[in-house]
């Protein structure tokens, strides 16, 4: 298709690297901050270095950087679940039904979705081992396969997880206090905000499980009757290994190969977990502390032993580099923003454009145009939830409404921006161009029932 090449192009030739655009984006917060919001009793030097104070302050935020570090643990020990036998075995079960390019786009896609609305990072990984082994298992026994609409349905989870259980909006707004943190303490709507917004007035909620379940049927029907019209792809893969078994050598190995200690360990981790995390559950605050702690004991008894545990986590970590390095200078940014006022002006800014209506309708659009260049759901709920937060208490809009409208956006369109694709990709073996025509219609797809469901609900 001519448009993903151009597409494709632009970011190519265009668009620099994530970290790059983090600077950028924090010079121009800098200048705009210095343009706009200068007392004209304070000079403009006095002010540049009252601007770099709020950008330091925002960089090394504790709440925020404690933010980060679960938003990092959520992705890598979602990855080490992925590699776990079982879950290897599941996998390797449902390529059974996978008999060809109709069927397996609809098994592959709708599978992804169901396990990335649980966990965002496990079902980027499970998806693109999905796709990769549904290949792998059409080249052995001969089958005709479109390898590129299969990795695009390994992908299309990540349209969906933001509005999940492991969304970085909803899953933080469930903490006491995070939602008062992101407005400055001098905001005169800080007391209008509640303490926390739980997952049944937002991910839980029956409207947004709707839109999940039609969204998830529909992109996996359509990519169904696409896999009936497009031709068959070779196949040229060899078996993929994401871990390698070492041969123990010594006795202090022996600790490290006992599944016996491992599961005396990650039982306790269970334990624990329901002892201090029931009554949570029971109440429906889900917080990324809550899913980690699970995750953490599940992978250890998942693994068997603490050998293939942490050689999971070293496959892993290599996805949580961008979130490590570039989530400080979002909180900068955000740390400008709060301390200089901008969040009032960008926030008067949409008030004066938008109606109570109209006002997730402009989030949706907004929150996907800011995905391109920041590509993190976090980050971008980090730079951009304050100017949401305020726009919607000063129209009446629902906070949750305006919350899950970012959300959407931000996820609709990881289908067009590359940035999460490329785990898939390297496991796969596929190019961006050659899975982004098929992305691409889903997030029309998407789009359209996001936007109807934002208007009519």
């Amino acid at each position: 298709m001519k448009i993903t090449k151009i597409i494709e192009n632009i970011f190519k030739k265009y668009i620099p690297s994530p970290f790059t655009i983090a600077i950028l984006l924090t010079f121009l917060t800098l200048i705009l901050a210095l343009f706009f919001t200068k007392p004209d009793s304070v000079s403009s030097g006095s002010y540049f270095l009252e601007i770099l104070s709020f950008w330091e302050n925002g960089l090394w935020n504790g709440n925020l950087l404690v933010f980060a570090y679960q938003m990092m643990l959520i992705l890598v020990l979602g990855h080490v679940l992925v590699l776990s036998k079982p879950m290897s075995n599941l996998i390797a079960k449902l390529t059974q039904y996978c008999t060809n390019t109709a069927n397996s786009a609809f098994i592959v896609s709708s599978v992804t979705m169901l396990v990335s609305f649980f966990n965002w990072g496990l079902g980027l990984i499970f998806g693109a081992l999905l796709a990769r082994r549904v290949a792998e298992d059409a080249q052995k026994k001969g089958l005709k396969l479109n390898y590129p609409l299969i990795g695009a349905s390994g992908y299309v989870g990540l349209m969906v997880w933001h509005g999940g259980i492991s969304g970085s909006a909803p899953i933080k707004i469930n903490e006491k206090g995070h939602l008062k943190s992101m407005l400055s303490v001098d905001n005169p709507n800080l007391a209008k905000i509640p303490d926390l917004i739980s997952y049944d007035q937002t991910v839980l909620s029956w409207w947004n499980l709707l839109l999940f379940f039609v969204v998830m049927l529909s992109v996996a029907s359509v990519f169904y009757f696409i896999g009936k019209k497009v031709k068959s792809t070779p196949l040229t893969l060899d078996i993929y290994e994401a871990t390698i078994e070492e041969e123990t050598k010594t006795k202090a190995e022996k600790l490290d190969n006992s599944k016996i200690l491992a599961f005396i360990f990650g039982l306790l981790i269970l334990i624990a977990f329901g002892y201090r995390y029931f009554s949570d559950i029971k109440s429906l605050k889900i917080t990324p502390n809550l899913i980690n702690f699970l995750m953490l004991g599940m992978a250890i008894l998942l693994h068997g032993n603490f050998k293939r545990f942490i050689n999971a986590i070293g496959v892993a970590i290599s996805d949580v580099s961008g979130i490590l390095i570039q989530f400080p200078l979002y909180f900068g940014i955000m740390g400008i923003m709060n301390g200089s006022g901008m969040v009032t002006l960008v926030s008067d800014f949409f008030v004066s454009i938008a109606t109570a209506s109209t006002l997730p309708i402009f989030t949706f659009f907004s929150a996907g145009l800011v995905n391109i260049f920041v590509p993190s759901g976090g980050g971008q709920w980090v730079v951009q939830g304050p100017v949401v937060l305020q726009s919607a208490l000063e129209l009446g809009v629902p906070l949750p409404k305006a919350i899950m409208a970012l959300a959407y956006g931000d996820q609709i369109t990881n289908m067009l921006q590359p940035f999460w694709a490329l785990p898939l990709l390297g496991i796969t073996k596929l190019k961006a161009k050659e899975i982004l025509p098929y992305t691409l219609i889903a997030m029309l797809v998407g789009s359209l029932i996001y936007i109807l469901g934002l208007i009519l609900i």
